[in-house]
């Protein structure tokens, strides 16, 4: 098992955060600089081509932590930020931009899946070993209860079998803007917890019936979807139900920090 350990730290407007190392996954930790123990954690995967601290991803982060008090954790996915980037995908990244040039949306696919597939594989264990470590810190222990904020694109690819097989999870927002394939509509079958799906109803290249089907297979009794027009990667979300995770997640009677 590996260890957490924290390499910089950062606080400001009664929020800290601290990067971390767990094996050689960097990640980044945001949580209340002062605040009862065992508040709700919530897991926040990242878009492809992205990485743990764009400014969205932050802002969000920070809203949850100020707001409501929670503590908000984002990892690296394999090959994206300050992760080494592996032969496979060097390759890959070579492969998307020749179908794209191409304008190939077969092969587009076809390379997208088979990326999205490999990157699940390799960061399910790497969230599982994280959330592990996490749980050794007093002020979270296995109290806390967890949630998934993934959002769209590879944070939902990651997140979906992340949370078909991770019991302490019991909550998760999920969306579209990536393809969808039947390894991830067979681990949807198996999640029972509340979801919130955020669809892109506009995606350039991933067709929303692709997305539907997805949140078709959800075995979760308690599940939205909300739709938004645009494409996943320019999209305004409005009119979201932003207390989700807190109605899930927080203690009853729970208000704004």
């Amino acid at each position: 098992m590996h260890s957490l350990r924290f390499t910089t730290e950062t606080s400001s407007n009664g929020l800290v955060e601290r990067d971390f190392v767990v094996g050689e996954v960097p990640g980044v930790l945001w949580s209340p600089v002062a605040g009862p123990d065992h508040a709700p954690l919530v897991l926040m995967g990242h878009g492809g081509g992205l990485h743990k601290k764009t400014p969205a991803q932050v802002a969000r982060a920070h809203d949850l932590v100020t707001r409501w008090g929670f503590s908000v954790v984002a990892i690296d996915a394999p090959g994206h930020g300050d992760r080494p980037l592996s032969a496979e995908d060097e390759q890959t990244r070579a492969d998307f931009r020749q179908a794209l040039t191409a304008g190939d949306k077969e092969r587009f696919k076809s390379i997208s899946v088979r990326y999205g597939s490999s990157l699940a594989e390799r960061a399910v264990p790497e969230w599982q070993a994280t959330l592990d470590a996490l749980q050794e810190l007093p002020e979270i222990g296995t109290e806390a209860p967890i949630g998934y904020g993934g959002g769209v694109s590879l944070g939902t690819a990651i997140g979906v079998p992340l949370t078909a097989i991770e019991p302490r999870i019991t909550a998760a927002i999920f969306g579209g803007g990536f393809f969808v394939y039947e390894a991830q509509l067979e681990a949807a079958r198996r999640i029972t917890v509340p979801i919130q799906f955020l669809l892109p109803w506009d995606d350039e290249h991933v067709d929303r019936q692709s997305a539907l089907a997805l949140f078709d297979a959800f075995a979760s009794t308690e599940k939205t979807l909300h739709a938004n027009p645009g494409d996943h990667r320019t999209i305004r979300w409005i009119g979201l139900d932003q207390e989700f995770l807190v109605r899930h997640l927080a203690p009853a009677g729970t208000s704004p920090a």
